[in-house]
């Protein structure tokens, strides 16, 4: 029946675009050229089957080949919610990379939300469990569990034998794995619950994520941070050495905050300019590209800030809310400028810029230039 109404050609125009009922998902995956936007292969899931993850991997077993692990619910229903399973496809990627060939089908008893390549094997985040896989003959094989993360997985950055997992509510944990002993040991997390949509590792200490109310946020591991850490399956232990905030026994600091306005889908550190420095890039739910970009000196840092402190005096919205309330919504902003609200000095009336220059000790045009050494130095 699904096959036969996907058949059918109606016009969208007359027609209206197809909503399918509760329960009811389809899902495709379709590999494509970057440059012309060309779709070169293309495998369709079966019906009620809605992927959610996918990851580019490579598997110790072997070699250099690529394989494409695609997570899959079948038959979610988002509220309340239910799920039949869920499946990993593992596909092969072949021609060099032109054309994906099924491998095999791995069940699973929740949905696979996040996957990500690690020391050639996979990590898969299904529901509140985080696993290790290697591959096999006719399925994917666990080798490893954790069952610590509170409620469920949406992201997971890996960097050595540091992994980050982005939890549903409850913001960001850091885990170690321990080869000899085959753990997965949590051993920091973050103090405030953020219910997260993108990550980004920036370094081996520092994670850079995105809240579904509109909040990027920077968290770093104190430098005095052990992940020497051991797990105690008695469950004696005493109380106090159990951890801190009913979590973990470290806590990440928090060097940035900033309150964007929309939901964040994605983080990804990356140069815009050839040979150019790699800020942090991100996209939201109505269509926003926006820039993080760092300060390369104190003296860019004091000059920004100070001509956004003036621009708040100057330069207050329309509706007359206050902007420093705005960017602290749900978090306090912390060590972080904003752009657009600087970027606003151009279209000033004269005389107020002049004003705000001369409090600089500087003329207008040098304000107006240090804002475009800033922007093409980094994005454009």
């Amino acid at each position: 029946m699904a096959a036969a109404f996907l058949g059918e050609d109606l016009p969208e125009s007359v027609f209206g675009a197809p909503k399918a009922g509760p329960g009811m998902w389809a899902s495709q995956i379709r590999i494509m050229n970057p440059m012309d936007g060309r779709t070169i292969d293309k495998v369709p899931l079966e019906q009620n089957e809605a992927a959610f993850s996918i990851a580019l991997c490579k598997f110790a077993n072997y070699g250099d080949e690529q394989f494409v692990l695609v997570g899959v619910a079948k038959e979610l229903h988002l509220n309340p919610r239910h799920v039949a399973g869920g499946f990993v496809y593992t596909y092969h990627l072949v021609d060099e990379g032109q054309r994906l060939e099924l491998i095999h089908k791995t069940p699973l008893e929740d949905v696979p939300t996040a996957i990500c390549p690690f020391q050639g094997r996979a990590l898969i985040g299904v529901g509140h469990l985080l696993r290790i896989y290697s591959m096999g003959k006719r399925k994917l094989l666990r080798k490893c569990e954790n069952k610590y993360i509170p409620n469920c997985i949406v992201t997971i950055n890996a960097m050595g034998h540091r992994i980050c997992v982005g939890d549903t509510q409850e913001s960001f944990h850091y885990v170690r794995y321990r080869a000899k002993e085959n753990q997965l040991i949590i051993f920091a997390d973050d103090t405030n619950p953020r219910y997260i949509t993108a990550s980004c590792m920036l370094d081996f200490d520092t994670i850079a994520g995105a809240d579904k109310f509109g909040n990027i946020c920077v968290l770093r591991l104190p430098p005095d941070t052990s992940d020497e850490v051991d797990e105690d399956p008695t469950g004696v232990k005493a109380l106090w050495d159990r951890g801190l905030l009913n979590g973990a026994s470290q806590k990440a600091d928090i060097v940035a905050n900033f309150y964007v306005g929309e939901t964040v889908l994605s983080l990804q550190k990356t140069p815009l300019i050839l040979e150019g420095s790699e800020p942090l890039v991100y996209t939201t739910l109505s269509g926003t590209i926006g820039v993080v970009v760092p300060f390369t000196s104190h003296e860019d840092h004091d000059f920004f800030q100070h001509l956004e402190m003036h621009m708040r005096s100057e330069n207050p919205p329309l509706c007359g809310r206050d902007h420093l309330s705005y960017r602290s919504y749900y978090f306090p902003v912390k060590n972080v400028i904003d752009g657009d609200l600087c970027e606003q000095f151009n279209s000033l009336e004269p005389n107020k810029q002049k004003s705000i220059a001369e409090d600089l000790d500087r003329t207008p045009s040098e304000v107006s230039k240090k804002l475009e050494d800033i922007r093409t130095r980094y994005a454009f």
